[in-house]
């Protein structure tokens, strides 16, 4: 690592604090590209996750957004009451719902995307092509790590916790 970025690290270099910070900037930089639209974070993932594949189980799409199935059922109520996605029961499984877009939420699809677009060029062009290439991949590489979406697993929001599922 070069010595001008060594230098500018907080906490000695932590890596953990350090990416806690980086975190929390990148998050309020993305709420402030999304709160046009109306959405928190968790549910422009939801979103996202929907436009991707729509008709997921309300349990895998938890899982693809990185939250516990077991407290995300608010975060799709809210996005219900908004008229952006419906619930239908899973013919096979009577416990397992499916969750799909409305007319609505694909009324909203390209200015969701458009945001992430914004926020994307945004950080790309903090690097030159080599590096941002050299970050994406040190990125998947942390998205490998086992998370534990238990209760204490992620905020209140939905979004980043850090250490212990607390947001201080």
């Amino acid at each position: 690592m070069s010595n001008m970025v060594q230098s500018s690290l907080r906490f000695n270099g932590s890596v953990w604090c350090n990416l806690d910070i980086a975190l929390r900037n990148l998050d309020q930089l993305f709420g402030r590209a999304i709160q046009p639209l109306g959405l928190t974070i968790i549910e422009w993932y939801i979103l996202r996750a929907l436009y991707e594949r729509d008709g997921q189980h309300a349990s895998e799409l938890a899982r693809a957004v990185g939250r516990a199935a077991t407290s995300f059922t608010p975060n799709l109520d809210k996005l219900q009451q908004k008229g952006f996605i419906e619930r239908r029961p899973d013919p096979t499984d009577r416990r397992a719902v499916h969750i799909y877009l409305t007319p609505a939420a694909e009324q909203h699809r390209e200015d969701v995307l458009n945001s992430a677009r914004a926020v994307d060029l945004q950080i790309r062009k903090m690097f030159t092509d080599a590096e941002f290439e050299t970050f994406q991949n040190i990125v998947a590489h942390l998205q490998t790590l086992e998370p534990d979406y238990s209760e204490g697993g992620s905020s209140e929001n939905g979004h980043y916790a850090g250490v212990g599922g607390r947001r201080s």
